[in-house]
């Protein structure tokens, strides 16, 4: 009979030889070089430099209460939100389930039979028959990891753990870029609408003042009909506004789960622009992006997959181990004399498995080759977005001050153009003319700061967030 000292010196010896024969197969994980330059192509000049990081909650930098209450609504309300959730939940418990194999697995079986033996023959009978019988047994069975098979399977599951976390950033950036931008269609398309609402308004006071010129004689019908023409043109253009702003109603409604949504927002132009990024913005801002650092545990995940993938043409040796008790009588099978023990070890070495082994091997190495091609390919894109957004910035702010200028002029050029035709210096299509330029003016001045503001919120998305520097806050940014 083995005695509980043995038991516990097998033990003891088991776990000494797992910790000191341990040999991890299999590649370790080093990070790519992404060989991209240090600074970006686009720069802006006169800002100060030395970035610290990134500030998740880059939304906030609008100052717009109604815009941080429908990124609330939607982190909260968002599919997209609960099923990247409910994805870290699988793979949590996935990790959980990995981490375990790590451990003994112990198992209570037990069981009551009567059964009758055969007499015949030179089969030798021992007390009655047929006769009860009575078992109870605790088993364990453990996997000595000599090659690391468990240690890679852990460090994969650990890898898809982060993945699944860097996946909801990227679903939570992607979710917020997409409705400010929803958003600030709405104010832009709301800004137009007055715009065009004040137009006209000053058109059908034209026409009043070319109905009174014509019954007074002053005026011929094709200047009525003229200015008929020009109201009609801008009902339908406001028709065309309030359609766009109703489906982008409509998109903000989805994303933020409020199906019955309805806005009263302020006119694009009191919506502020964030601080323009510092000069010499690094590259390594790129790390920060939760697509690239997904990606990148995607990688480390398919690494270690390599060796698991491995670790099968190794011998695989376990323990196994019994502990309970035998008895003819229920009463009797827990005594000292009922019970029972089992011991022993197992090795398992693949021979022949027409090369199904080493396939696997080439399967997951290939799907490594792939993770890195991807992550590449990402760091690439990403490099080449922060670009574009910094070139779109640029040039809708110039654009922007442009076309504010040209606003200016063209109101002025209306006030001169309806002055001397109530003075019968000039036609009544010289009014027109200058109502259209100024009505396009002032409609193309709301849609380029809607772009610019747009290429603020792709710069955002493109660095993974909003930025800070050394010498303020964030918030002293917004001020």
């Amino acid at each position: 009979m083995m005695t509980y000292a043995k038991q516990r010196t097998i033990v003891m010896l088991c776990i000494a030889l797992t910790l000191s024969a341990c040999k991890t197969v299999g590649p370790d994980y080093a990070r790519p070089d992404a060989a991209l330059p240090s600074q970006y192509t686009e720069q802006v000049v006169n800002q100060p430099p030395s970035l610290l990081g990134i500030n998740a909650a880059w939304w906030r930098s609008y100052q717009d209460p109604v815009l941080n209450g429908l990124i609330e609504q939607a982190l909260i309300n968002n599919t997209t939100i609960q099923l990247a959730v409910a994805r870290i939940q699988e793979v949590d418990a996935y990790a959980k389930q990995v981490g375990a194999l790590s451990l003994p697995s112990v198992d209570f079986s037990t069981n009551g039979k009567r059964q009758r033996v055969t007499e015949s023959g030179q089969f030798p009978v021992f007390g009655a028959n047929p006769r009860n019988n009575y078992q109870f047994e605790l088993t364990t069975s453990f996997e000595i990891d000599f090659w690391g098979k468990l240690v890679r399977a852990k460090e994969s599951a650990r890898a898809q753990m982060l993945a699944s976390r860097y996946g909801k950033e990227t679903a939570v950036l992607s979710l917020t870029s997409l409705l400010t931008q929803h958003y600030l269609t709405v104010r832009s398309v709301e800004s137009q609408q007055q715009i065009v609402k004040d137009s006209l308004r000053s058109r059908e006071e034209s026409l009043a003042l070319t109905k009174r010129r014509l019954e007074g004689g002053v005026s011929s019908a094709l200047d009525v009909h003229q200015a008929e023409v020009a109201a009609a043109n801008l009902k339908a253009q406001l028709a065309e506004l309030s359609r766009q702003r109703s489906i982008a109603l409509n998109q903000l409604a989805t994303l933020t789960g409020e199906l019955d949504l309805s806005l009263n927002t302020d006119a694009l132009a009191s919506l502020p622009v964030p601080p323009v990024p510092p000069s010499g913005l690094p590259s390594s801002l790129l790390e920060n992006r939760p697509d690239i650092k997904q990606a990148e545990a995607l990688m480390i995940a398919a690494n270690a997959d390599i060796g698991y993938a491995k670790s099968a043409l190794y011998p695989s040796i376990s323990i196994t181990a019994g502990l309970g008790g035998e008895s003819l009588e229920l009463k009797d099978v827990i005594k000292s004399a009922s019970r029972i023990w089992s011991g022993g070890i197992g090795l398992t070495l693949p021979i022949f498995n027409a090369g199904k082994l080493e396939a696997k091997v080439d399967e997951v190495t290939a799907k490594q080759r792939q993770t890195l091609i991807q992550y590449e390919d990402s760091v690439r894109n990403a490099f080449r977005e922060v670009n574009d957004a910094l070139v779109n910035l640029r040039q809708h702010t110039t654009s922007e001050q442009a076309l504010a200028e040209a606003e200016v002029a063209a109101e002025k050029a209306v006030k001169i153009s309806e002055n001397r035709y109530e003075t019968g210096y000039s036609t009544y299509l010289e009014v027109l003319d200058s109502q259209r330029v100024y009505n396009e003016v002032a409609l193309n001045a709301i849609i380029k700061r809607q772009a610019r503001l747009s290429a603020t919120v792709e710069l955002y998305r493109a660095l993974g967030g909003g930025w800070q520097d050394q010498y303020s806050s964030h918030a002293a940014l917004q001020e």
